[in-house]
């Protein structure tokens, strides 16, 4: 493991083992942690190798992530792990019996929790707290889990409790909201034209303690007409960390998404400026991989306050629980 301060990133590799070249990287230039998908994991065994492979050369501190919502969007899936509703299935239950959704949703968050934890993550990319917007691109769809942002906001928060009861850390997303979007910003940039955003932001402002946040890549005009989210200090210092009153770790949405323009390096640099803590790039090419690290700075005290908070919050809320029980209830819940 190194002891090099890291950079101001989390960085996806390239396949289900972590190769020489990689390691050497992550070694000399290392991240603040790492991002695994679907090409990264097979079974229990080669991930907890994968995983040792990786706590060998990352700072004792490093973040090992995971885009776990459930739904479709799961990298940890049958046989070997739980499978998980969309939000828009908890939502459902939600509108018929509120607290039997609430209570899926906190035992959604704990079961995709125990999973991650078992594996050996620290983070898991989850909940969504983006609202239901008709007409709009189902990019989001039911893995938003309503259309009222009361409704969002308690969904999310009771999916965040059940990941910290587990141990791991939820980021909430896409701050301050994907849900109009009617272009997939995997594709292409998403510009959002509505005045009156209050509606999108309130899921967020009313989860604003949660430890992590990842922004959206859209332009809202009516808060800042040229940049994305991701690269506007006005969206982040005005709403992000000003209305909605966030004050955890800010993380990008993935830079190799089309919907922005520029080398993942220039783009890191300019979300970092921008005021967001950590650049997220997830593709696991080695050479921007390697250009974006070394023109990452290193991660700046707030950020290491902020880090160091979600920590606690992960290790002060976990509680011992039983995967089996669990399971069985939102069964029955769901059925």
């Amino acid at each position: 493991m190194t002891t090099v301060k890291p950079r101001a990133a989390i960085v996806g590799i390239a396949g289900p083992v972590l190769l020489p070249g990689e390691a050497a990287l992550f070694q000399a230039v290392p991240p603040a942690g790492v991002i695994l998908f679907s090409r990264n994991i097979q079974d229990p065994v080669q991930l907890a190798g994968l995983i040792a492979s990786l706590r060998r050369v990352l700072p004792v501190e490093a973040d090992i992530m995971v885009d776990q919502e459930g739904g479709r969007v799961a990298r940890l899936r049958p046989p070997h792990w739980h499978a998980h509703p969309p939000a828009a299935t908890i939502g459902a239950l939600f509108e018929a019996d509120p607290a039997a959704g609430l209570r899926a949703a906190w035992l959604t968050g704990a079961l995709i929790g125990l999973d991650c934890r078992a594996a050996g993550f620290t983070i898991a990319a989850a909940p969504v707290l983006d609202i239901s917007v008709p007409g709009a691109h189902d990019v989001v769809g039911d893995r938003a889990f309503a259309r009222h942002p009361v409704a969002v906001a308690r969904l999310g928060r009771a999916v965040a409790n059940g990941l910290l009861a587990a141990g791991v850390l939820p980021v909430g997303k896409h701050a301050p909201g994907h849900g109009r979007a009617r272009v997939d910003s995997h594709l292409v940039l998403p510009k959002v034209d509505e005045n009156d955003l209050s509606a999108d932001i309130r899921p967020f402002a009313l989860n604003a303690d949660l430890p992590w946040m990842m922004t959206a890549h859209i332009v809202y005009e009516a808060l800042d007409p040229v940049c994305p989210a991701t690269l506007s200090a006005a969206v982040i210092g005005d709403v992000i960390r000003g209305r909605i009153g966030f004050e955890g770790v800010l993380v990008t949405d993935d830079l190799a998404m089309k919907a922005l323009s520029g080398t993942p390096a220039d783009l890191a640099v300019q979300a970092l400026a921008a005021g967001c803590d950590i650049a997220l790039y997830c593709s696991g090419a080695f050479a921007p991989t390697e250009a974006m690290l070394r023109a990452c700075p290193t991660i700046t005290p707030a950020t290491e306050r902020r880090l160091r908070a979600g920590r606690e919050a992960a290790a002060n809320g976990r509680l011992t629980l039983d995967p089996a029980v669990l399971a069985a209830e939102r069964e029955g819940l769901l059925s």
